[in-house]
């Protein structure tokens, strides 16, 4: 199974870090949140990923070519023009890095990367916020739904679009923006779908948030996946500050991979068993 991660907005809000690099490459703890994010899904056993590029896209193309020397030790013959590696710590990942235009909403960019996902479901997230989601859970659930795409709600205050739960039941009744009434229930991103869902994006300026998941909701086709533990997502200066601190504590709640033995690493979509919307942000 393939992990779409959305990194191509401007990140304005983070305005002081954004104009050198892109917002998924703003460091928490010495690493890119993008590196956490794509941790988390790795602990999972999900290491195939797919990278929507588009502001600053060269430098995150830049930091995954890079990413191999700078983790682990290794000889250069500048002479013969080779290196020697003795040491490799990098992670398992396959990551492919698409350009996806840089004035592309979020829709569009999904459906640019259409012919990398193949036939098969698809897991997909915003480059800008983590969580301790199990995804293994949020995966068999999405199967035992049997809808075409699941979001994940998550409580939390603040700026983002709203959504409407009917009682318990596991469907999305609605989706507006976010008014002073509202309750703290909204979307988190890491969504599962199927590829049929691609087919509700028209183009470039489509808004997965809009037009795709208001029709999914008409089909009564986007499951719910309530997930009561930790997220925070990095939109300003203020969120960062918070997850630095929370890095610097020593005790992250985002970072499962040191709290608990790592799980063998293969495909979930192999093992699970068949059987909320938001705000563009990046």
């Amino acid at each position: 199974m393939k992990v779409v991660i959305l990194a191509g907005g401007y990140g304005t809000r983070l305005s002081e870090h954004t104009s050198v690099v892109p917002k998924p490459l703003v460091e928490i703890g010495g690493r890119p949140i993008l590196w956490h994010i794509m941790r988390l899904y790795s602990y999972h056993g999900l290491n195939e990923f797919v990278i929507c590029c588009g502001y600053k896209g060269s430098v995150i193309k830049d930091y995954f070519l890079n990413y191999l020397p700078h983790q682990g030790d290794f000889t250069i013959d500048l002479q013969r023009n080779r290196i020697e590696t003795h040491r490799n710590e990098s992670e398992p990942w396959s990551v492919t890095l698409v350009d996806t235009g840089e004035k592309t909403m979020t829709g569009g960019r999904l459906k640019r990367v259409r012919e990398y996902l193949g036939n098969s479901t698809f897991c997909l997230t915003y480059g800008d916020g983590v969580s301790d989601v199990n995804i293994r859970e949020l995966v068999a659930f999405h199967h035992q739904q049997g809808a075409l795409a699941t979001v994940t709600a998550v409580q939390q205050p603040g700026r983002f679009g709203a959504i409407n739960l009917s009682s318990d039941r596991p469907r999305v009744a609605g989706f507006r923006e976010k008014d002073a009434v509202d309750g703290q229930v909204i979307n988190g991103g890491f969504f599962v779908a199927e590829p049929e869902v691609l087919d509700l994006i028209d183009n470039d300026g489509t808004s997965w948030e809009n037009e795709p998941l208001a029709r999914l909701i008409e089909q009564d086709q986007l499951a719910v996946y309530r997930h009561r533990g930790y997220w925070q997502n990095m939109d300003t200066l203020r969120d960062k500050a918070v997850l630095q601190e929370l890095w610097d504590s020593g005790k992250p709640p985002w970072c499962v991979w040191n709290k608990e033995p790592a799980t063998p690493s293969k495909d979930i979509s192999k093992n699970a068993q068949p059987a909320m919307v938001a705000q563009a942000r990046i």
